[in-house]
């Protein structure tokens, strides 16, 4: 089995748990099967099929279990339903947004009931991206004239998700592409496989990606260069809670404004969870990967 077909396997695990999931299911950590902590429980609610928030939640699990809080995480099926029960208090975290361009429209909607609890990441960026062999394909502006040789086809991720609402909103608009181009939705998943099936067959595909994400690298995808930022601009990567979470849980607001990770310490953690460890094994992730950087954060809680 080749690398890319563990990759995909790993992906598409996680997919089909996003799928099966309606309204949401709730695992529990180890600090759950050791009775109540007086410091209570918080409940961290992501998508299972967006890998940079199922980084971040296993990261907070171990971290917070360590403080001493019970943790339970809860997957959704959609960011409208997360961002839903995250303002109304029914999950306590949503351990990777984009508030600042991609899910700007969630903020306005639900902000008022939530509270930024720190920024883990500088410069994410949604952007087009073909396969490095790809040659003639450089910028937006060479799909110019090009669509019956993608087959008319932009692929990106699930409807409602930043990348695919900037996609339809600001960069097909931006870029005319509208008149040659549909941007056809569908999950992380099912988009990573149409990836895969090309650059193995070394076929020609556009689709959105963002960095960080350990895709670029594994499948040698390279980002299109775009002088109109039609994906927008660079934003930061929030952890955020439902309004009043630092007042009733004042240990774990401190640690979690603390964290960040850089380019390096990101998409090693990435890296672990997806594609070394896989689904089911994300906990024994995030051990190796603070192992691997023991001594290099300095808000790490140790056993």
């Amino acid at each position: 089995m080749t690398k890319r077909t563990r990759i995909t396997t790993g992906i598409l695990t996680l997919g089909l748990g996003a799928s099966l999931v309606l309204t949401g299911c709730t695992s529990e950590s180890s600090a759950d099967t050791q009775g109540s902590s007086d410091m209570g429980t918080i409940t961290i609610g992501f998508l299972p099929s967006w890998t940079d928030a199922v980084n971040n939640a296993y990261l907070l699990e171990d971290q917070l279990t360590k403080l001493g809080y019970d943790v339970e995480l809860e997957t959704l099926t959609e960011p409208g339903m997360l961002y839903t029960a995250l303002a109304q208090g029914d999950v306590d975290i949503y351990p990777s947004a984009w508030p600042e361009i991609s899910q700007k429209a969630f903020m306005e909607k639900y902000g008022d009931d939530l509270e930024d609890l720190g920024t883990y990441y500088e410069g994410a960026q949604g952007f087009l991206a073909v396969p490095e062999y790809m040659d003639d394909i450089d910028s937006v502006d060479d799909l110019h004239g090009q669509g019956d040789r993608f087959d008319g086809r932009i692929y990106t991720i699930e409807p409602g998700s930043g990348t695919a609402t900037m996609a339809s909103e600001k960069l097909f608009p931006t870029h005319g592409l509208g008149d040659e181009y549909t941007l056809t939705s569908s999950s992380l998943a099912a988009m990573l496989t149409v990836v895969d099936d090309a650059v193995e067959s070394e076929e020609d595909v556009v689709v959105t990606l963002w960095k960080p994400f350990w895709a670029i690298d594994a499948y040698g995808l390279k980002e299109l260069e775009d002088p109109e930022n039609g994906m927008g601009d660079p934003e930061g990567l929030h952890f955020l809670g439902h309004k009043g979470f630092a007042d009733e849980f004042p240990e774990a607001a401190d640690l979690i404004g603390q964290i960040t990770l850089d380019d390096e310490q990101y998409g090693s953690l990435e890296n672990l969870v997806v594609n070394e460890f896989g689904a089911d094994r994300e906990a024994e992730a995030v051990d190796a990967w603070l192992e691997e950087h023991e001594g290099q954060l300095d808000w790490a809680v140790s056993e």
